[in-house]
């Protein structure tokens, strides 16, 4: 028997602050639209705001459904304005915030859910380049990723069907 180890490097800053200009302002669209948010049953508001090849600023909100799991994250509800609106524009950068209505924390980043990640992954092998994350609540350390790869390490893709 082998084993074998994965892991990965990302950047940690210890404010949005510290973000380069056009990622800081990125950062801040994330983090306001988590007010769009639709979530009274989890009271978890999640935004993502992506920056497109083109130039544009797409945003996303998480959307809750009593029809429990009928509801969609953030992430994806972004990936599909993004594909709607500017079809074949990659996405070159995705920035998520969220704010826990729960107990009103949301100092630490928090990495996509996996079918996030999948679906993440996906978008980003069909555009053929790298999306690099900004990860980060409303306040506190952000978490810089330059591939969505390194969060789903041993994925599964559309190859592995043919």
């Amino acid at each position: 028997m082998k084993k074998e180890r994965i892991s990965f490097s990302y950047e940690v800053l210890d404010a949005a602050e510290l973000l380069p200009q056009a990622d800081r302002d990125l950062f801040k669209k994330a983090r306001e639209v988590t007010r769009l948010a639709y979530a009274p049953y989890s009271r978890f508001f999640v935004g993502a705001a992506a920056v497109l090849q083109n130039g544009k600023v797409v945003t996303g909100t998480n959307q809750e459904n009593a029809s429990f799991p009928a509801g969609i994250c953030a992430e994806r509800v972004l990936l599909s304005a993004a594909d709607s609106l500017y079809p074949g524009i990659p996405v070159l950068t995705l920035a998520i915030s969220y704010f826990n209505k729960n107990n009103g924390k949301s100092g630490r980043p928090l990495a996509p859910c996996g079918i996030c990640r999948q679906s993440l992954l996906e978008y980003e092998m069909r555009q053929q380049q790298p999306i690099r994350l900004l990860l980060g609540g409303m306040e506190g350390k952000i978490f810089v990723i330059d591939d969505v790869k390194a969060l789903l390490p041993l994925y599964f893709s559309g190859s592995d069907m043919t």
